[in-house]
């Protein structure tokens, strides 16, 4: 059933007026004993027409209100004409052309001939420091690995969404990344190239014990393998949706080309891949930025219908932590989240660890957070540039698309369709984003396997020869396991968005533990374990409660007025009125305005409650393990393994620790804050 557009316009605003006193009558209603309860389509109805469902003595049949709206109109409808399709089956989609296919599958070989010649013919790599760490990198390809890490193909295909339906304001996550340079280069690299580290985490290790190093590398290893997982099949679903090209497909060609190369090449291998793909990304955007200023409009007329629509915002200074994205949510709780990203997460740490020095590090990722930024930004002009192309048929609503990230693609694939490889070209750049996010995860995964799980944990001795080989072999493992959990997640559905607000909790809970042990000498390895686990318990709760609960942020409008198809009205009309809509039980904990709390937030909750519990936990064990000597001496502390100088100054000691590679080291606290509030008390 298909109408004009006048026809439409009358229908949505008749949809929208009964959509609202539906949602104001369920309001005024008393929630029932048993809690909330939707309200069925006949009660609708009668609500709509002022009339109260017990009161009414008319049956009416309502499961299809579209079908009724219609009928009101109906003198206004006219038959679907053969010069128009519907706008929901059109007779002719783009696909990719064989030349497409030719692009994407060199940018693959490509990238398994780089494993091909680290793996097999370059000298070197055979012990696991040369395998992990890359045995003294040169600083531009490492600076282009850095930045394709922090690109994943979910944010290649969200951003610009986000900028289409629900405006720019999002565009200030570039600021934080901008503050967390000076925190990464004056505080936590310099503690990493002073320990000579190979994970990071080993720094956990080294300032509270055993026990809180293997927990961060855990949090690590479970946090990495699920967000792999999504980070592949989520832009392959898209993908899919868009240009026909098979998910499980898709997914295979990624799995198979990372574990190869990452596992045989290690980390040579993995940074000149992603300065490859890095290449590869930055042709795709910006070929699709130059065509869209001529096929879509040039910056002015693109910020002036953004502007025109409402989506133009930058200072929303709303106060309230449940608004999704202000400039607070955005800047504060994005430092956080950079911060973990930059500073405590084993992939970017270890990049930069490859270098000789602390000075190339500095300056690597300096150029690094430049270079993302201006990714960002491309990206983000390129949803505007987008919505200037659809102001006037919106391809969600029109029916083209069924989900939000598969507008880009769907824009990519039908605006170019008559240009030659463009559209090969941009899917190689969503691929090359997905590769450099699984290879640097892989290759990390194996380093904190070895160094944190089977040395530090399991007290397994590796020669440096057989470490290289358990390294490759971890890699091969992880890219299975990661593969499997691909397959698990697809069934899962929701699952999708409690895996990346997983990945923004653990990354909170660990950045926590590190700010703990450099910040505060009192927390000990007791206090930091306890905090970290009870703060993840928390922060997770939270999280899973707040998925559940959520209610799906509404888009910003769209308009169809000028679609050069027919719309079909039935299926929109009818989901607008048949949904249905709960009252909410005010007295549940579910309603609590923490449930609420913006994403942007989590990471920032998880450090801040780990620094603080961690730090009180320790306050207390201390006293305790105070009382307890006193009464065992009765007379006061004579005790030789435990003096009173320990628990009132600030006494240097020396720790030594073993490394992968069997090489013991000793290191002091002459810095003052590396190690040196390790106790008696903490092993």
């Amino acid at each position: 059933m298909f109408a004009t557009q006048d026809t439409i316009l009358k229908l949505l605003t008749l949809c929208a007026l009964a959509h609202s006193i539906t949602a104001l009558a369920l309001q005024e209603r008393s929630p029932t004993p048993g809690g909330s309860a939707p309200l069925d389509s006949s009660h609708k109805y009668l609500i709509v027409r002022g009339e109260s469902p017990s009161e009414s003595q008319e049956h009416v049949e309502f499961d299809n209100a579209a079908t009724l709206l219609l009928r009101a109109f109906k003198n206004q409808q006219i038959p679907a004409s053969g010069e128009l399709e519907e706008c929901s089956a059109p007779s002719h989609k783009a696909t990719f052309s064989g030349y497409d296919y030719v692009i994407l599958l060199g940018m693959l070989v490509i990238s398994l001939g780089i494993g091909i010649f680290y793996g097999f013919f370059q000298k070197g790599g055979s012990s696991s420091n040369e395998f992990l760490l890359g045995s003294e990198m040169s600083i531009f390809p490492v600076t282009l690995s850095l930045t394709t890490s922090f690109i994943t193909a979910i944010e290649l295909l969200g951003n610009p969404s986000e900028m289409y339906f629900q405006g720019t304001q999002f565009v200030l996550i570039v600021i934080p990344m901008v503050l967390v340079i000076p925190v990464a280069v004056k505080i936590f690299y310099p503690i990493y190239f002073k320990m000579e580290l190979t994970s990071c985490y080993e720094y956990l290790g080294i300032r509270f014990g055993k026990e809180i190093r293997i927990l961060g590398a855990v949090l690590y290893v479970i946090q990495m393998c699920f967000y792999t997982a999504v980070a592949v099949l989520a832009p392959a679903i898209a993908l899919s949706k868009a240009t026909g090209l098979d998910t499980k497909i898709a997914v295979v060609l990624i799995y198979v080309v990372c574990v190869f190369y990452s596992s045989q090449g290690g980390m040579k291998a993995v940074v000149i891949a992603d300065s490859f793909q890095a290449a590869v990304l930055a042709v795709s955007l910006v070929l699709i930025v130059g065509l869209g200023c001529f096929y879509s409009g040039n910056p002015i007329e693109v910020f002036q219908t953004a502007s025109d629509h409402n989506r133009l915002e930058f200072f929303n200074m709303d106060p309230d932590p449940t608004t999704r994205h202000t400039v607070w949510s955005v800047v504060i709780g994005g430092f956080f989240y950079w911060t973990s990203l930059f500073c405590t997460n084993q992939a970017s740490v270890q990049k930069c660890m490859s270098l000789k020095s602390l000075r190339l590090a500095k300056i690597a990722l300096g150029f690094a957070i430049i270079g993302l930024i201006v990714v960002f930004l491309l990206n983000f002009y390129t949803g505007l540039m987008v919505f200037t192309h659809y102001a006037d048929c919106d391809p969600l609503t029109a029916g083209r698309i069924s989900a939000t990230d598969q507008l880009l693609p769907y824009y990519v694939i039908n605006t170019y369709e008559h240009i030659s490889s463009v559209a090969g070209i941009f899917v190689a750049g969503i691929f090359a984003a997905s590769l450099g996010t699984v290879a640097s995860a892989l290759n990390s995964l194996s380093a904190v396997t070895c160094e944190d799980l089977l040395v530090n944990g399991m007290n397994i001795k590796i020669s440096p020869e057989k470490g290289a080989t358990y390294a490759k072999w971890m890699s091969l493992g992880f890219g299975i396991a990661s593969f499997g959990l691909v397959f698990i997640v697809e069934h899962l559905g929701g699952v999708l968005q409690a895996t990346l607000t997983l990945n923004g909790l653990i990354g909170g809970v660990t950045l926590g533990l590190f700010v703990l042990g450099i910040a505060c000498k009192q927390a000990n390895t007791k206090g930091a374990f306890y905090g970290g686990l009870l703060s993840l318990a928390l922060v997770i709760f939270v999280g899973v409660v707040a998925q559940i609960v959520s209610v799906e942020q509404p888009a910003l409008p769209t308009s169809i007025d000028k679609c050069d198809c027919l719309v079909n009205m039935t299926n929109i009309i009818g989901s607008l009125l048949t949904e249905p809509v709960e009252v909410i039980e005010e007295g549940g904990f579910t309603s609590w305005p923490i449930f609420r709390l913006s994403y942007m937030w989590y990471s920032m909750i998880g450090c801040l409650l780990t620094v603080f519990l961690g730090w009180f936990i320790s306050l207390i064990i201390d006293f305790i393990q105070r009382r307890n000597v006193l009464k065992i001496t009765g007379k006061g502390i004579d005790n030789p393994a435990v003096s009173e100088e320990i628990f009132k100054s600030d006494s240097r000691v020396q720790y030594t620790t073993t490394t992968v590679i069997g090489d013991p080291r000793e290191l002091t606290t002459d810095e003052g804050h590396v190690n040196h509030a390790i106790r008696i008390d903490d092993e």
